[in-house]
């Protein structure tokens, strides 16, 4: 017979958000339980965001050992795959981390209950044979897995998902990737540098489609330089697998593709039903759980992260779990503003973005001035040298004359995209900005000539 137990919150789900949002409530003296099923940290620091950009790290040394050259003469690249494979497991997907962070929570007067959560009506959480009433409420922070495309035959392959890839210890000869958005280009870009024969399958007409088209050019075109086979408008009309390799068929009726490893990279889905929202008045077959501005689900219901459908992105989650934190205790501040949401792929060249697209802005009915500008033209990207590919694209409303949004690619596309955020974020006046000192020579002074672009 099960028991129950009266604690102030409980969160459910222990990635980057639940777990700052269970460690603060529990500083800030409350009795606090953390459900989590897996390991303390979630996708990103052990599947995600941490490793992969281990990986990344490795593939961008390989390239510019091959651009080295042109800059300083002769130079040779040794690709090491063990040794990247060493430094993830020993550094990211690791035992130890997990213990770690869940001693963080213990020391913060927070408890880690093992296990999965299900809601069991208002303020009530089921894990095992034990119920948690929430005297404050719940937060739900259980993020999104891979989702799977209905391709015939799939589902009865040893196909790979991200986090197969990340922890892959040897290096597939040949590997076939499904999707073209953020995680499919990154990891093809950095298997492609290891010398792995890659094919990226990407169903829309170009890479990176929710971005600006001159990023999903520029992610092509880099893919390619990597010795890495793109095809765009193309989709899976059936996987098979032969115990050695996968045949791939494309509903252009095109040869087949074949390679040793499939990589599903097709987007991340919610899975709501297991976690018993229905309890609550919520639909389970949602995609994503509706939250107001102070992510508040429903009465004594918070919900933080990839479950609020917001974006799969760890600063997306942190950010959102100290608003729910601060509603929780009672203090106030404002609703969640996505106005100026940044994005990075992390690919070589990065590409950073940073509100509304070009097209997004146009199909809100805004007036839109836009501004781009080559990296390679600016005095930085000379000096840079080979490996300087990349861009600044402004998007402004003439009639209000702030920026709405902007992309920002090259060699440090990420770091450079702070400023663009803040200029967006702030509705800093176009006229202002233009009227900035901008560091010389750095990429960041692109923005300045973007700037005299608009048009």
């Amino acid at each position: 017979m099960g028991r129950n137990e009266q604690v102030d919150v409980v969160v459910v789900g222990l990635g980057p958000g639940g777990e700052y949002a269970a460690g603060t409530l529990a500083e800030a003296g409350l009795d606090v339980v953390g459900v989590e099923a897996e390991l303390v940290g979630g996708e990103c620091p052990y599947w995600g965001c941490v490793p992969s950009k281990m990986m990344i790290r490795a593939g961008n040394l390989l390239a510019e050992a091959g651009r080295a050259p042109a800059l300083a003469g002769p130079a040779s690249a040794s690709p090491d795959w063990g040794r990247v494979a060493r430094r993830i497991r020993e550094e990211a997907v690791d035992d130890w981390n997990d213990r770690v962070a869940a001693d963080r929570l213990t020391a913060k007067g927070g408890r880690l209950v093992r296990g999965r959560g299900r809601l069991a009506g208002p303020h009530r959480v089921t894990v095992g044979d034990v119920t948690y009433r929430a005297r404050r409420g719940v937060v739900l922070a259980t993020g999104t897995r891979p989702r799977i495309p209905a391709v015939p035959g799939l589902a009865a392959t040893p196909y790979w998902t991200n986090r197969d890839a990340v922890a892959a210890r040897e290096l597939p000869a040949s590997m076939i990737v499904l999707g073209g958005g953020a995680i499919g280009v990154e990891l093809a870009q950095v298997f492609g540098r290891f010398r792995c024969a890659v094919t990226v399958v990407e169903g829309q007409q170009r890479l990176l489609a929710q971005e600006e088209p001159e990023a999903g050019e520029l992610a092509a075109e880099a893919l390619r330089a990597d010795g890495v086979t793109v095809l765009t408008g193309a989709r899976a009309r059936h996987v098979e697998h032969d115990g050695s390799g996968f045949v791939v068929r494309l509903d252009d009726g095109q040869r087949p593709l074949r390679a040793e490893r499939l990589l599903v990279a097709t987007g991340r889905q919610a899975d709501l039903a297991p976690l018993g929202v229905d309890t609550l008045g919520l639909d389970p077959e949602a995609r994503s759980i509706p939250v107001d501005g102070q992510l508040r689900a429903g009465e004594g219901l918070w919900a933080v992260g990839d479950v609020t459908g917001r974006g799969s992105f760890t600063h997306v989650s942190m950010y959102q779990a100290q608003i729910a934190v601060r509603d929780i205790l009672g203090r106030p501040g404002p609703d969640a503003d996505y106005r100026a949401l940044p994005r990075v792929t992390f690919t070589d060249p990065e590409l950073g973005a940073v509100g509304l697209t070009e097209r997004q802005a146009r199909e809100r009915g805004l007036r839109v001035r836009i501004g781009v500008q080559s990296i390679a033209s600016s005095t930085r990207g000379w000096v840079h040298g080979p490996g300087n590919e990349g861009f600044v694209k402004l998007v402004e409303d003439a009639d209000r004359g702030v920026l709405v949004g902007a992309t920002s690619a090259g060699p440090a596309g990420g770091e450079v995209l702070y400023g663009l955020a803040l200029a967006v974020h702030a509705e800093v006046p176009v006229a202002r900005l233009r009227h900035m000192i901008y560091t010389y020579p750095t990429f960041h002074r692109t923005v300045e000539a973007a700037l005299g672009a608009l048009r």
